[in-house]
Formats: C-alpha cells, sequence, structure tokens
C-alpha cells in the first residue's frame, strides 16, 4: 500500500470504534479512532437543591461513583448514577457518565436515552454531545452524528477531539474532503503541534481533490475563449 493511501485504514478504523473511558487532553492519537471524548463530567455545586441533606452529599455521591467508574467496578458505578440521576434529575453529570456506561457495555438505546436527558439537562455539555455524535455515527445516522459533533464544538469551541470525530466523519462517512482538511487542521491547531497521521490524511485529502479541481479551472478557461 502506498505511504499516503490513508482512506483504507480510515474506513476500517471508523467500524473499529471501541468506545472506552478516555483521559481528557490526551495526546494525539496514537491509533486514529473516532473519538468519544469520554473524561467523565462533573457536577458543580450550582447543581446542588435545597433538599440535598436528605439525600446525602450530591458532590460526594457523584466522586464516589466516579472512584467506582474509575476502579472499573461497572455494576457499583451504574447503579450509584441511576441512584443520582433519580434523585437528582436535572443533575447532568450522572446522566452523562451512565450513559457512558451504557456505551461501553453496547446498550445504545439506554445510552442514546441517557445521554439525550443530560444535554437536556445542560444544553453546553459537550462531552454528552461527543458521544451521541459517537452513538449515531455508529448507527450510521450520520447527519445526526454531525448535529451532535458540532453542538459539541459550539459548546465547547475549543474540544480537539469533538473536531476529529467530526473531521473523519467528513472524510470517510460524508465524504466532503474541504471541511474535513478545515476540521483536521482545527483539530492540529487545538492540539498545539502536527499529528503525524493526521498530517498524512491531510496530504493524501487534498492531492485527493486536485485532479478534481483542475477540468473545472480548464473549462472556465475555455468558456472565455471565442
Amino acid at each position: 500500500m502506498n505511504f499516503t493511501d490513508f482512506s483504507a485504514p480510515r474506513a476500517a478504523l471508523l467500524g473499529l470504534l471501541v468506545l472506552t473511558l478516555a483521559a481528557c487532553g490526551s495526546p494525539s492519537p496514537r491509533k486514529p479512532t473516532i473519538r468519544s471524548g469520554g473524561a467523565v463530567s462533573s457536577t458543580t455545586a450550582a447543581e446542588t437543591s435545597s433538599d440535598s441533606a436528605s439525600k446525602g452529599d450530591p458532590d460526594q455521591r457523584f466522586q464516589e461513583a466516579l472512584a467506582l467508574m474509575k476502579a472499573r467496578k461497572f455494576p457499583e458505578a451504574q447503579a450509584a448514577f441511576i441512584a443520582l440521576s433519580r434523585d437528582y434529575p436535572t443533575f447532568s453529570g450522572p446522566l452523562t457518565d451512565l450513559g457512558i456506561l451504557y456505551a461501553q457495555s453496547h446498550q445504545r438505546e439506554l445510552a442514546v436515552a441517557s445521554l439525550t436527558r443530560a444535554v437536556n439537562a445542560n444544553p453546553g455539555n459537550a462531552i454528552a454531545h461527543n458521544w451521541l455524535g459517537t452513538l449515531h455515527r455508529e448507527a450510521g445516522d450520520f447527519v445526526r452524528a454531525e448535529q451532535s459533533y458540532r453542538k459539541a464544538i459550539e459548546a465547547r469551541p475549543n474540544y480537539a477531539q469533538a473536531h476529529l470525530n467530526l473531521a473523519i466523519l467528513y472524510d470517510v462517512a460524508l465524504h466532503r474532503p474541504r471541511e474535513a482538511v478545515a476540521s483536521y487542521r482545527d483539530y492540529q491547531r487545538l492540539m498545539g503541534a502536527d499529528d503525524l497521521i493526521v498530517a498524512a490524511w491531510i496530504r493524501d485529502l487534498e492531492s485527493r481533490m486536485q485532479p478534481q479541481e483542475a477540468p473545472v479551472r480548464t473549462a472556465a478557461v475555455e468558456g472565455r475563449m471565442p
């Protein structure tokens, strides 16, 4: 395979997405997959309510649930997030992490439902939008995937992983190379350094676009000739 021919690996990797919990601010991708962006979300002090005392400290409960999640005690973490989302239905944090757990256990419908509740509770929840984009992409609903990734970027313009996800969607699924290149460049800019793999993808796309543009330029010149 030619070194610059990355279309086949990108297409294959798009179908091999594994929804794993990733650390926030991870370096450039060693394996170029669509990113879930899965840093766990957090509950803020603004999400406290007057009846917190009767249900325990929500922040403490949330941190305990996160600890279970990070310790890979997934059934216990899921139960903790379910209880939190029941006691505090307007908190987007527990709903987001519950959705992530459902996605990781391949319970797509439950994941979409939980993440949708999360973005309804907090439209600025970029992580939930990004995960929804990935779930829609996996289901072949590329229009909704694009919408979700764009909402993630609108909520957090510096969210590099959402830019990368959108770029790969444009590149492999939607076949919109110009937008793919723009999103790849946004990703590189936000990461602060050129990713060699992504840079090669950009060169590959640009080389593929050039032959398509040449006949258009020729036709325009010929159109001015008497």
